[in-house]
């Protein structure tokens, strides 16, 4: 229903049941009202109910961390192998 449903209901029965005095003989507006409130309140709360039980979190097993051993590299020489970077300096603006 939602709580806006629920809230109109309330408000509905509200009016229903306390602002409205009219006699239909063959049914009480009053009665009417109690039922709408009554009827918007247990929709609002069934839908705080289910929004709640959305909200929760669902936590996930454990799961196992295997440790895999890197692999080597085989060396193939004795060579060293060195980097050269060349940096330059911005010039002069003019």
């Amino acid at each position: 229903m939602g709580i806006g449903g629920s809230i109109f209901l309330i408000a509905l029965g509200a009016i229903f049941a306390f602002a409205v005095e009219a006699d239909l003989g063959w049914l009480n507006l009053s009665v009417v009202g109690w039922v709408l409130m009554f009827a918007g309140v247990a929709g609002l709360i069934v839908t705080l109910y289910y929004w709640n039980s959305r909200r929760r979190t669902v936590v996930a097993p454990v799961r196992e961390e295997r440790v895999v051993a890197e692999r080597a590299v085989p060396v193939r020489d004795d060579r060293v192998v060195q980097e050269y970077r060349e940096v330059r300096r911005p010039g002069p603006t003019i």
